[in-house]
């Protein structure tokens, strides 16, 4: 298998929410849901910001094809959701390696998506670290949350990409892992 990846465009915006509603909580397949899925719902305002103003969404394609996305962007973006605006009050609460975290040394990783006829092929581990190469040039930190309704997530991200627990947390009485890495060895 053969997969491309780049930073995202405006021209990817339809493909790649079609992806996203496919594994996205509120309208996945029920049979999907075992597999992973996505919490926050995006518009495409949401992704032409992301790509616009913080060049911070990036997809694998495969014969031309998004089959991988991955989000990554500034604290301040972020902020226009609750679950965020919870996390960044936190930040400083937060310890990980040398850094006691901010909205200036670290940003927020997440979602990623993977569309299920490639996975277990290596391609989240590619668009993954594709995302974190890009974001090291802004930010020393990634932090990410998984839903602990959400073990295969967890599992791709702390055993195939070694992302650390740095705290658990309650939002809106979901139970979730903060996870971060350190964006340059």
């Amino acid at each position: 298998m053969h997969v491309e990846l780049q930073v995202a465009t405006l021209e990817h915006v339809d493909e790649i929410l079609t992806l996203h509603y496919r594994y996205q909580v509120d309208s996945i397949h029920e049979d999907d849901k075992k597999d992973g899925f996505i919490t926050t719902a995006f518009t495409q305002e949401h992704l032409r910001k992301l790509i616009e103003d913080e060049q911070g969404l990036f997809v694998a394609m495969e014969d031309n094809r998004i089959v991988a996305y991955a989000m990554a962007a500034s604290w301040q973006f972020w902020s226009q959701w609750p679950m965020f605006a919870f996390m960044i009050k936190d930040l400083p609460n937060v310890d990980f390696q040398a850094y006691t975290l901010s909205v200036d040394n670290s940003y927020q990783y997440g979602p990623v998506c993977v569309d299920k006829s490639v996975r277990g092929q290596g391609v989240f581990e590619k668009v993954f670290h594709f995302a974190l190469h890009k974001m090291s040039a802004r930010y020393p930190v990634l932090v990410t949350f998984i839903n602990k309704m959400n073990p295969r997530s967890f599992e791709a991200h702390t055993r195939k990409v070694n992302l650390h627990i740095v705290k658990e947390f309650e939002f809106n009485n979901n139970q979730y892992y903060e996870l971060a890495c350190l964006t340059k060895p």
